[in-house]
């Protein structure tokens, strides 16, 4: 494909995919193959002003529609969704890198949570104390913000939209949304099918950019809220930064989940868990797990988790057949690799080198495979330090005790796992443990949309989560009413000048 064939990816404002007129563009690539699939604008301050600017006129309208006419748009949109899943995934795989299955878990993921919002307005209810005083009734209404913003990452290009403007959208809100300029064009037909749906104009919009189109999302007065996913340091910036603005803000940022496995777990059982979600996603993954440490006699179970990673096809996303996909751009590539290498030089064994791969028919992919090092220790920067690559590190404890003692010393709380068989052993894990999602021979513990994603420490920033009952909390705003009506013939005795109500 010549550059001049290669599509632009619109911006949605006011019901429309409009053409960019920045002189600034993004080509968007295929990590397999390195083909450019399309170019993607940074929008101009006046464009992203304009689609601000439309959600808030949307608003006006949007909120005071019946709770049941969102709910049917919403059921129109998981419908469509789903007889387009293949589709989609299709479309993620071709700019993300992962597998095709893995593309339609990404995709279905955030199904749930679009089939959650269809029925939202069940956790929007208000509260009613009546007679609180004579005569005096006291109730509480959920009310919508207003215009909500969102800034969404790479790595689940299609799930964490739709953790975002979905139940924004099904509150009563209106929404900006700025993916990832690394892989926008799954999420914009996510936005074309949520039109279709019979989401009104200017409802939802979407922009693309960089630092400006961020800066602008946490300095615009009329976006009450937003919300993040990515790395802890732009987490920690939009944060600091729209909280200082007045807005409110929940980031969901960066990780080092631990697994601790106890040597009475089911070892086969234990190992595929490990691996699946160490090197699924080419690791690229906030829940993935990193480290695992191996406590007393588990510590033999190295050699076997060697041989089956080696097992482990590394491949192009769309092969049959591939368990590890591409890293999405070179940069990530150079930067895992720069991580090995630091393991290296710091100390920590390379049981498994996934560097230079060999794949066939895919010479210029970004591939790297399975990698395993041990004996690490907790002053190495692959300890340290997120890769967000297929890197797994082994630490061995003597004790049950020091290994929790370890993760609870480690500065991130978004998900740890434990692998036993001993209900004792699990009871007192997810009591001592501080960390905010917790797996019991669950290797990803991330819940469904029943409840709440509840990262914390420091891989969360804000009090309340993305979907489940937390959102419906973050996006709307606790109106009280007191109220007394008097009998047209009562007549009050005499003027009250003290605070009660009597």
């Amino acid at each position: 494909m010549t550059v001049s064939s290669v599509p632009n990816i619109k911006l949605l404002i006011d019901g429309k995919l409009v053409e960019s007129r920045t002189t600034q563009w993004r080509d968007v690539v295929n990590p397999a193959t390195q083909e450019v699939l399309a170019r993607v604008p940074f929008a101009t301050a006046e464009e992203m002003n304009a689609a601000v600017a439309s959600a808030k006129q949307a608003f006006k309208t949007w909120r005071k529609t019946p709770i049941g006419a969102r709910a049917r748009i919403f059921l129109k949109y998981q419908q469509l969704i789903r007889e387009n899943i293949k589709d989609l995934a299709a479309i993620l795989t071709a700019e993300q890198g992962k597998t095709l299955p893995d593309a339609e878990g990404d995709v279905f993921r955030g199904l749930e949570v679009v089939e959650h919002a269809a029925s939202i307005g069940n956790l929007q209810l208000g509260e009613l104390a009546n007679n609180v005083a004579g005569g005096v009734d006291t109730f509480t209404l959920l009310q919508p913000l207003g215009v909500c913003a969102g800034i969404t990452p790479f790595n689940f290009p299609a799930m964490i939209p739709l953790w975002m403007f979905p139940m924004a959208i099904a509150t009563g809100n209106t929404f900006v949304l700025k993916p990832s300029e690394q892989d926008p064009m799954v999420t914009m037909r996510l936005a074309e099918l949520a039109l279709q749906a019979g989401v009104p104009a200017g409802v939802l919009n979407v922009i693309h950019g960089g630092v400006e189109a961020v800066n602008l999302i946490c300095d615009h007065p009329d976006i009450k809220a937003v919300s993040f996913v990515g790395s802890t340091a732009v987490g920690t910036h939009v944060y600091n930064r729209a909280t200082q603005n007045g807005k409110r803000a929940q980031c969901m940022m960066g990780a080092k989940n631990h697994a601790i496995v106890l040597p009475d777990a089911n070892k086969q059982q234990t190992i595929n868990s490990l691996l699946g979600a160490a090197f699924g996603a080419a690791g690229q993954r906030c829940m993935a797990l990193p480290v695992v440490v191996l406590v007393g006699e588990a510590q033999s179970w190295v050699p076997e988790l060697i041989e089956k990673s080696r097992s482990l096809s590394i491949n192009a996303g769309v092969e049959a057949g591939t368990d590890v996909g591409p890293v999405v751009s070179r940069a990530a590539l150079d930067r895992i690799s720069g991580y090995i290498a630091s393991g290296i030089e710091q100390g920590a064994t390379l049981e498994l080198d996934g560097r230079n791969p060999e794949v066939p028919g895919y010479p210029q992919g970004n591939f790297i495979g399975p990698t395993i090092f041990s004996g690490v220790t907790t002053d190495m920067s692959i300890y340290r330090e997120e890769i967000f690559g297929p890197v797994l590190c082994v630490i061995t404890a003597d004790t049950f005790a020091e290994a929790i003692a370890l993760i609870n010393a480690n500065p991130n709380g978004n998900g740890t796992a434990l692998f036993t068989r001993s209900g004792a052993a699990a009871r007192h894990f997810q009591e001592e443990i501080d960390i905010g999602q917790v797996g019991i021979n669950v290797p990803i513990p991330v819940p469904v949309p029943l409840f709440s994603f509840s990262g914390s420490r420091a891989s969360k920033l804000g009090d309340l989560g993305p979907y489940g009952k937390q959102v419906v909390q973050f996006y709307t705003q606790t109106k009280t009413v007191t109220e007394r009506w008097f009998d047209e013939d009562e007549v009050v005795g005499s003027v009250n000048t003290t605070i009660t109500l009597k």
